[in-house]
């Protein structure tokens, strides 16, 4: 006797009317329906992401030695800035 029967359930509907209104519950329904799209495209890109992952990793290749000078993040080497002295006044 602990599970809801139809009475019961129509009591709750006339309750959420009335605090809500007529007019409300449409548009909540309207955003719940929007959250819920939302959090199952997120969770489908984040599987994907997941398995593109643990399918293959992704190994980045060892920068290039370059005597004295540093890869710039444009692609061009650009001289190492040599430490000065610091004199105090």
């Amino acid at each position: 006797m602990g599970a809801m029967q139809p009475m019961h359930w129509l009591i709750v509907a006339v309750v959420v009317v009335i605090l809500f209104g007529s007019k409300k519950l449409p548009d909540a329904a309207r955003g719940l329906g929007r959250s819920l799209r939302i959090f199952k495209s997120e969770v489908k890109e984040m599987q994907n992401d997941d398995a593109a992952t643990t399918a293959a990793p992704v190994v980045a290749p060892a920068p290039a030695q370059l005597p004295a000078t540093t890869v710039a993040t444009n692609g061009a080497a650009a001289p190492v800035a040599q430490p000065t002295e610091i004199k105090s006044l």
